[in-house]
């Protein structure tokens, strides 16, 4: 049963970056709302994914040097990796079908369609 992943500063280039399949890194803090939301929503999609993509976790309260090296400016934002580089960003809560479908996206097509 796969789960989300925590992942630090220390460790963003080993378990993003450097990792065999596409990573959504979903940037979080704990008093956030909304990221409390779709905490649950992510857990599931990171079951349902097993095998095809990994679902990370980042405090953006306590990563500050990921943070801005990716400009991270609202909370929850979510970047998806591929071949160690940003491939899509989706900033806000959204449903877990509307998350699916940007994930079913990026590796579908192997790019990102933004928005």
């Amino acid at each position: 049963m796969a789960h989300p992943i925590a992942v630090t500063d220390d460790t963003f280039a080993q378990q993003v970056l450097n990792a065999p399949l596409p990573v959504v890194v979903d940037f979080w803090a704990p008093w956030c709302p909304p990221c409390r939301a779709i905490a649950p929503i992510l857990a599931e999609l990171a079951e349902e994914f097993d095998g095809r993509l990994i679902v990370a976790k980042m405090n953006g309260d306590d990563e500050l040097r990921t943070v801005a090296e990716y400009g991270v400016h609202g909370l929850p934002t979510l970047i998806v990796f591929q071949g160690g580089r940003e491939v899509e960003r989706l900033m806000g809560a959204r449903s877990k079908s509307a998350y699916r479908t940007r994930f079913e996206a990026v590796l579908t097509a192997g790019r990102a369609v933004y928005g």
